[in-house]
């Protein structure tokens, strides 16, 4: 089993959940089936694999981002994986977290991380529905000067034009899985 396998396997045993009572998402729309990533992408076996496979798609990318990162909390854990494979790799790539809101205190800062102005970055998020939680990072990033290389999220969900939405921005988009690798048909 490769890791892009396991990393199915290991989604479905323990962040994937169906019910005939719908979900309530993020965007405020329902759905009979959920994925909270977390669950695997806290764990040390999910941190691995994504931070193997999100690193592995940067180089088939020929992408060369200077740092990763995304919204806080679902990009947090993937920026930090691919953060420590990279290193393990000998090539590098800083991981930085954006806030919310920016820090009331200190710096007033809305991105942590050793970033700066003009650095090359990839976006992160865990599940793209809508893309809303992809596109305000995107535009926190751009407001900060960092040159956004396009973005990345571990589950693309093929609904409420989540893709067509980040792209819009002016940046491309990929994803690592999508709805279909868990066997449900896109809407």
């Amino acid at each position: 089993m490769n890791e892009r396998e396991r990393l199915i396997e290991l989604i479905k045993a323990r962040s994937y959940r169906y019910s005939e009572k719908p979900f309530r998402l993020s965007s405020g729309t329902y759905s009979n089936y959920y994925f909270d990533l977390k669950k695997t992408t806290y764990s040390p076996e999910g941190l691995y694999l994504v931070g193997k496979l999100i690193f592995e798609k940067l180089k088939e990318l020929n992408l060369k981002p200077q740092a990763i990162g995304g919204l806080t909390m679902g990009a947090d854990p993937i920026a930090f994986a691919v953060a420590r494979y990279s290193y393990d790799m000998k090539e590098p790539i800083e991981a930085f977290v954006i806030r919310k809101e920016p820090k009331g205190h200190g710096t007033m800062s809305q991105i942590e991380g050793h970033v700066k102005e003009g650095m090359s970055v990839v976006i992160l998020d865990d599940v793209v529905t809508t893309g809303a939680s992809t596109i305000k990072a995107i535009n926190v990033a751009c407001e900060n000067g960092l040159s956004i290389l396009g973005a990345i999220a571990l589950l693309d969900r093929c609904e409420q034009n989540g893709r067509q939405n980040i792209e819009a921005t002016g940046y491309p988009f990929w994803s690592i899985l999508t709805i279909e690798d868990f066997g449900i048909k896109r809407p």
